[in-house]
């Protein structure tokens, strides 16, 4: 029991050991050999320190009303012509990167698409949103999709409205549709 507890304590204690001094190492792939490792050099260590502070600091606008960044995690519904086209749920991560589950497909489809942003205006954003898309039966890629938005965000910060495209490609990237429409979204909390 003793030898146990001995050995778990001492793997334990590297590996938070190793995880402390993760961030100092050089790996060298890419270094120029007759530059010193980025972490010697003054510039180098304020770009690093800079890259582990929160995005949302670098991101939001210090005037912004409380909650108006599009960082969170949203309801969303899109439209066309008054008719749903999808709905889900949307997370913008402050590293300017998104996430949406889309209930309006099946999982053997794909239902989960990734997309990067960036703000346009005080409380506007564009999103450049990609998906796969493929066949219920075979589970055969039959296309992909590129999703954009314009949105913005209300002065609540908890609603926010836009416009989208969705242009669908087939495998070999010959455009197969084209859909413009509104979409909206209603942001969750903790507390819902």
């Amino acid at each position: 029991m003793t030898t146990t507890f001995k050995t778990v304590t001492t793997t334990i204690g590297l590996a938070v050991f190793a995880a402390a001094f993760a961030p100092i190492a050089t790996a060298g792939c890419g270094d120029i050999p007759a530059r010193p490792p980025a972490f010697h050099r003054p510039q180098a260590r304020y770009l690093m320190q800079a890259a582990y502070r929160p995005a949302r600091l670098v991101l939001a606008s210090d005037n912004a009303p409380s909650g108006a960044s599009i960082v969170g995690l949203w309801k969303v519904t899109l439209t066309s012509n008054g008719t749903m086209v999808d709905w889900g749920y949307a997370q913008w991560h402050s590293d300017g990167t998104e996430i949406m589950n889309s209930g309006g497909r099946a999982p053997a489809t794909q239902n989960f698409c990734l997309g990067v942003w960036e703000k346009t205006g005080n409380f506007s954003y564009k999103l450049n949103h990609v998906a796969l898309s493929y066949d219920a039966t075979s589970g055969a890629l039959n296309g992909t999709v590129s999703i954009r938005e314009q949105v913005t965000v209300d002065h609540t910060g908890n609603n926010y409205q836009g416009t989208f495209t969705i242009d669908v490609f087939d495998p070999n990237q010959n455009p197969v549709a084209h859909l413009a429409g509104e979409i909206t979204g209603e942001r969750i909390t903790a507390d819902q």
